[in-house]
């Protein structure tokens, strides 16, 4: 009863959270259909062509990648195969996208989140972005010059693609709305099962080792391997009480931040990318290697920072005893 209780529960969150995302998602998809059916993505689409052109993807898809930053992964993941027909994607193509947006999503909600422990918004949010394109530069280079991944994508869901008339587009929207809704429910509930059989307690045990090579001990251990597999809202969340109550030092709660901000969510976001056509070990395992050795360097260079440099600079402890 008391499972069947919590799933209830966290399908009435999963609902509300659904209901945001729809009042979010379906204006954009809307805007963004009619700015390119009017051709205005033709026009806007060069200012993105440098940065995506670093990545090896079509410079359409700096809407999307954009989009992605400011409302979330279910606020891009509308508009991949409409700004971009699905045919001429790789999987590849798909892989490196995914990444970026896995990398950096949300970023006004999650980093709001995140300053709140301390961190400071600015660095942590640039941190963000540039291991999110360090990453997917990488990523695209590898799958180059191995021609790995070259083959054409075949999605197991399209979410939206390109279609002659807005009845066909409309329908495709509201398909969209309805395969996001089973997503969001079918993961919540996932979730809930891997708490209830102690599945998830035992990989966030497994992964305490794997997060001292990238500097995290302590407290920050338990905290950073909750928000890689349920998301910064709940491991930033433990984090700014950590913060309140001293029981993890700044420095710690810090790159636990970093790290959660190259790879948080690992288990819902990634199998929204992998329905994508995107591969598992471009976007999971890969990135969480990456995130590992990122936080190693930064952690290495916060060493050399002195207390007045690291608490001007890059922490403020103020932050965590923000209310909320």
């Amino acid at each position: 009863m008391p499972f069947l209780i919590s799933v209830l529960h966290k399908t009435r969150d999963t609902l509300a959270i659904y209901w945001v995302l729809v009042r979010i998602t379906v204006p954009i998809a809307l805007v963004t259909e009619l700015l390119s059916r009017m051709g205005v993505i033709e026009v806007i689409t060069p200012a993105f062509a440098p940065v995506m052109g670093l990545v090896g993807l079509p410079p359409e898809l700096g809407l999307a990648w954009l989009t992605g930053m400011l409302i979330g992964i279910w606020g891009a993941v509308p508009l991949l195969f409409t700004l971009v027909p699905v045919s001429s994607l790789s999987v590849a193509d798909v892989t490196v996208f995914s990444s970026l947006i896995l990398f950096a999503h949300a970023l006004p909600i999650e980093q709001k989140i995140i300053q709140q422990a301390g961190p400071s918004l600015i660095a942590t949010t640039a941190l963000r972005m540039a291991g999110g394109l360090l990453y997917a530069f990488l990523l695209h280079h590898v799958l180059a010059a191995t021609g790995w991944l070259s083959a054409a994508v075949d999605p197991a869901w399209i979410p939206i693609s390109a279609t002659p008339d807005w009845i066909e587009y409309l329908r495709g929207l509201g398909e969209t709305l309805i395969w996001m809704l089973v997503i969001l429910v079918a993961l919540s509930w996932s979730l809930e099962i891997l708490k209830v059989t102690g599945i998830l307690g035992l990989l966030m045990k497994a992964l305490s080792p794997v997060l001292r090579l990238a500097g995290i001990r302590g407290e920050a251990e338990h905290l950073t391997a909750v928000g890689l597999f349920l998301g910064i809202s709940y491991g930033a969340g433990l984090l700014i009480r950590e913060a309140q109550s001293g029981g993890a030092s700044p420095r710690q709660i810090f790159l636990s931040c970093v790290f959660m901000g190259f790879a948080h969510s690992v288990i819902e976001d990634t199998l929204i990318v992998l329905a994508l056509g995107a591969d598992v070990y471009g976007v999971l395992v890969g990135r969480v290697v990456f995130a590992i050795a990122a936080t190693a360097v930064i952690a290495a260079l916060l060493r050399r920072l002195s207390d007045r440099t690291f608490f001007a600079q890059m922490f403020r402890p103020a932050a965590a005893r923000v209310e909320g």
